[in-house]
């Protein structure tokens, strides 16, 4: 673990958006405080912190936990409006909210948190029911996917493409965010995938929630 990396940078607080080191998340910038953000952004460090609000509709309150995101992909739109492309370097952990006189919100952050090295692979009968309690729940959902392309993902991808995409709950992404090691998200993965597939199999708009 690496101890004592301060950062200093913008945050954006996005229920249901995690990122994860390695992981690239696109986002659309239409709100005049987060277009500031963008343009900041571009003529500053190339740096946003993603980090979840406790409250789907009360940005107040944050996690502690975000991920720094290096803006690799930027397009302008004629209105103002962007599409960006983050890819995720380091979580983090939030130290304090610093006042900037922006119009969107600043902290600073430990980036060294965690150790963001590349995981060890998971095993084969744990990468196997992934992929299988993935298929379920497309199908349940009834989502078009292009199986063959998600098999060849390697194990990191597969397991935070899913986190990232799934339709869980605040809560429930936060818990995948945080989860330290790529083993222990795999299984906190296919726990949530069973339920929310049982939920829909039962005819229940049900989200996991985890506290």
């Amino acid at each position: 673990m690496r101890r004592g990396l301060t950062l200093r940078i913008p945050i954006f607080p996005l229920a249901g958006a995690i990122l994860f080191p390695r992981s690239q998340l696109p986002l659309h910038i239409f709100e005049p405080r987060y277009r500031e953000l963008v343009r900041d952004t571009i003529d500053g460090g190339g740096q946003i912190g993603m980090v979840q609000p406790q409250g789907s509709d009360d940005e107040r309150n944050l996690y502690a936990i975000g991920c720094v995101g290096e803006l690799v992909g930027i397009e302008e739109l004629e209105d103002g409006r962007f599409n960006l492309v983050l890819h995720g370097s380091s979580r983090f952990r939030l130290i304090e909210e610093v006042d900037l006189g922006t119009r969107y919100r600043n902290a600073d952050v430990d980036a060294g948190a965690f150790d963001e090295s590349d995981p060890d692979p998971l095993g084969l009968p744990q990468r196997s029911e992934v992929e299988r309690e993935a298929r379920r729940l497309g199908d349940a959902l009834g989502l078009a996917v292009d199986w063959d392309a998600v098999g060849r993902l390697d194990d990191e991808m597969l397991v935070n493409s899913i986190a990232q995409v799934a339709p869980f709950d605040v809560g429930a992404k936060q818990a995948l965010l945080e989860e330290a090691t790529l083993d222990g998200r795999a299984d906190l993965l296919v726990q949530l995938m069973q339920f929310q597939r049982a939920a829909v199999s039962g005819g229940l708009e049900v989200e996991p929630t985890i506290q």
